[in-house]
């Protein structure tokens, strides 16, 4: 267990991880108000305007209990990736800091916060349009192929299950030949107070179900309908995966709603397995995570050790 020191400006961060539909959003609202933190998101979907239901971004209401950082930052259209986000959470955390408040971390994007604690950088290869367009027409399948082709090093530790990612390898490769290597970095865990939380399989996949149930009755096909009305494309949508994905297919009548709801499903429980499995791969590197069955237990657990 690491050992944890009293909320100041110069304490550790916080940082809320666990695969999604778990509690996080709630709990770093709680510790937020309990610690006079400021909550800095860590979402890949969530930065998006417009983008609120299917992402499961805290409501207005929630934002207003805790000051929150990194929502609604891009538009839909535009690729905001790990290279926006680290310029981004740093600005935000400094902000923070500077008005004597903790910063808190909270998301299920692994790969973001890895590299944010991790001072990764990254290569600096601009957006190529055309390439896009051409690789954007390819399957999943392709692009990993292309991928594993071009650079076996990075398809093995690449996510071959998300379209974004494997193109923006791609268009790197294209550059550089490869993808660079991260540099080796320094664990520091002095810097961080890292929680996952990984319920058990029967809570969480209840827990799932009835928040897929919660999203379609607010809305969620509706929100899909207006993010293609006003301008963003169904290969677009498509392109950010689960909920988009799968309702743009409905909606392009490639799939029947039941048939899309079940898919969704179980490609939603089979990403909250990845989201553990990368968690597992940073402890293996040198993080020191704080495993807690609930979002009750982190909150008892760093009220104790703060007292």
């Amino acid at each position: 267990m690491s050992e944890f020191i009293s909320m100041k400006n110069t304490s550790p961060a916080i940082v809320i991880l666990g695969p999604t539909a778990s509690g996080k959003s709630s709990l770093a609202i709680e510790i937020a108000r309990k610690y006079n933190g400021e909550i800095i998101s860590v979402d890949s979907r969530q930065v998006y305007k417009g983008m609120d239901i299917g992402s499961g971004k805290v409501t207005k209401a929630e934002q207003k209990q805790a000051p929150h950082h990194l929502l609604d930052v891009a538009d839909p259209n535009t690729d905001y990736n790990v290279t926006n986000f680290l310029r981004d959470a740093k600005v935000a955390e400094e902000a923070i800091r500077a008005k004597g408040k903790t910063p808190i971390f909270c998301g299920g994007t692994g790969f973001w916060i890895q590299a944010y604690m991790e001072s990764q950088s990254f290569p600096g290869v601009k957006p190529n349009p055309e390439l896009r367009e051409r690789l954007g027409k390819l399957s999943l399948e392709e692009l990993f192929a292309m991928v594993k082709e071009k650079d076996p090093a990075r398809a093995k530790t690449i996510d071959r299950k998300n379209p974004i990612r494997l193109i923006r390898a791609l268009e790197i490769i294209e550059v550089l030949g490869v993808v660079p290597p991260v540099d080796h970095v320094k664990i520091k865990n002095e810097n961080y107070q890292i929680f996952a939380i990984n319920l058990d399989r029967y809570t969480h996949q209840g827990n799932i179900r009835k928040r897929m149930k919660d999203r379609f009755k607010e809305g969620m096909v509706q929100e899909v309908e207006r993010l293609e009305k006003s301008g963003v494309s169904f290969k677009r949508l498509e392109a950010f995966g689960l909920e988009y994905k799968y309702i743009a297919l409905f909606l392009q009548k490639k799939k029947k709603r039941a048939e899309m709801e079940v898919e969704l499903m179980r490609e939603v429980n089979r990403y909250a397995k990845r989201q553990i499995t990368w968690l597992r791969r940073m402890e293996t590197l040198g993080w020191k995570i704080n495993w807690v069955k609930n979002p009750t237990e982190a909150f008892t657990l760093l009220e104790k050790k703060a007292s």
